[in-house]
């Protein structure tokens, strides 16, 4: 097969964005093509006199290429707020709000491995792109589009107190550090290094913070708040002796947690935890919205309040598309993206790290408690998943074997039902356990990266294991 240079490659957008390897896809000549495409869009659908604001990550060549998306976009003549540090991603989807800008983008590649990097872009009402967006800036980019025009200003800005100001407002801090509660802090050297460490400095939180400085290798992890890769942070909460460890990822818009014990809370209990004291404590207005791939626990707690309940597709732009239709309280995803349309409709790892602190503040109950407080009253939910990297033949075939007719069975287990909203999902005959969780697993290709993920969640650790093994047996053919 020939080598296809990569100024030709075509650039694909996934749930959020564009992304590639460093030196490999993610080029300057690239992020040169991505933010000409950008400002194509900005010039034919938006105002442009509102300018876009630029912020990025703390990732190799993240800086530099803010820099030449910053100098492309203005030669365009749409004039560019550039951050002059690395950002929370949240802070940018204020700032677009806030300011009327045309849009906002991110240099990041948010989870991914040290050596990714790439480009999102944020609408003007501040949150992710919807899809009909992302698809017209696609198109812009695989046309070439090079818009010219009266070269516009750049101006460097600090876009984080404005945005710290904005989410203290959302949480009882005297609350929190009357409570007298003990936090793990990690920032997993990403860009929301130093902010919430700030705030619990200046409230008199009490807290220790693990991997706050600069460091582009994220040594030993990918930046992404789930196991193993928070391993420091449970043995921190554990030798500290912390009432919880609180997470954010490369981007700091994804929250993952430490109970007091050491247990991981993963990003399903999380939302079940700050959806229930919204409904009940807060008595917050609005419907809800998970996505494919989150928790079934959340379809309970909605049903007992009374609130209608949204499904909807991988990747939180489909979450802010709704969040711009319907009067949404709050929308959740698997990868622990939780946002509030009272606030934006994006996710914000921070502020979600700043109201589970507010809950147990509220409840006087350390994270684990309140966990447990869940699944006596809605039944065990119990969740895993599995990164299959695999060929792209091997992919194919899995998804379209599991979506034929004559798949019935998935190693053990019968199959109930099958949905395909995203991926094609199974309902499988597991025993439930009492009014614990209904058994799924759910097979989906990555937008964004060369992998097969599989979903499961079933009523204890167990079942969700052999479910994992069975499905990954599937995949291989092996079962």
């Amino acid at each position: 097969m020939s080598h296809v240079p990569n100024s030709d490659r075509a650039i694909k957008f996934g749930t959020d964005g564009w992304r590639g390897i460093i030196a490999d896809d993610f080029t300057f000549d690239n992020v040169r093509r991505v933010a000409k495409g950008i400002a194509a869009y900005v010039l034919k659908h938006e105002n442009p006199t509102g300018g876009v604001v630029i912020r990025y990550d703390t990732r190799f060549a993240s800086k530099q290429a803010a820099r030449i998306a910053a100098e492309a976009i203005a030669e365009a003549g749409i004039p560019v707020q550039l951050t002059r540090d690395a950002t929370p991603t949240p802070a940018i989807s204020l700032a677009v709000k806030k300011h009327g800008a045309a849009g906002g983008v991110v240099i990041t590649s948010s989870h991914n491995p040290w050596n990714w990097n790439g480009v999102k872009f944020k609408a003007k009402f501040g949150g992710s792109a919807t899809p009909a967006i992302m698809k017209v800036i696609e198109d812009e980019v695989s046309a070439g589009s090079t818009p010219q025009g009266r070269k516009a200003h750049i101006e460097e800005i600090d876009l984080t107190p404005a945005y710290i100001e904005s989410i203290c407002r959302f949480a009882d801090l005297q609350l929190i550090a009357k409570a007298n509660f003990r936090f793990a802090v990690d920032s997993m050297y990403g860009s929301g290094r130093g902010v919430l460490t700030q705030i619990f400095e200046r409230c008199g939180i009490h807290h220790i913070a693990i991997r706050q400085e600069l460091n582009p290798l994220f040594p030993g992890i990918n930046p992404e708040p789930i196991e193993p890769h928070i391993e420091m942070l449970r043995q921190t909460v554990l030798k500290q002796g912390c009432h919880a460890g609180l997470a954010t990822d490369g981007d700091a818009d994804r929250i993952g947690a430490i109970a007091e014990d050491g247990s991981f809370v993963d990003s399903h209990k999380i939302f079940a935890v700050l959806l229930r004291w919204i409904l009940e404590r807060k008595k917050w207005p609005g419907e809800v919205v998970r996505a494919f791939n989150s928790t079934r626990m959340v379809d309970r707690i909605t049903a007992k309040y009374g609130r209608k309940l949204h499904e909807c597709s991988i990747g939180f732009k489909y979450i802010a598309d709704l969040m711009m239709d319907h009067d949404i309280v709050m929308g959740g995803e698997e990868s622990g993206g939780i946002g509030y349309s009272r606030y934006l409709p994006e996710r914000d790892g921070i502020l979600n790290c700043l109201l589970l602190a507010n809950v147990m503040a509220e409840e006087h109950k350390p994270l684990g408690q309140l966990v447990a407080d869940l699944q006596r009253e809605y039944g065990q939910h119990h969740y895993g998943r599995r990164d299959l990297h695999i060929s792209e033949h091997m992919k194919q075939s899995a998804v379209q074997r599991a979506r034929s007719g004559e798949t019935t069975q998935l190693g053990p287990y019968s199959i109930l039902r099958k949905e395909a909203v995203d991926g094609v999902k199974f309902f499988l005959d597991v025993p439930t356990k009492g009014n614990g969780a209904e058994a799924w697993v759910l097979f989906r290709v990555s937008g964004t990266e060369p992998l097969l993920r599989v979903y499961v969640e079933a009523a204890s650790p167990e079942l969700v294991e052999k479910i994992l093994s069975s499905a990954e047996g599937f995949v291989n053919c092996t079962v």
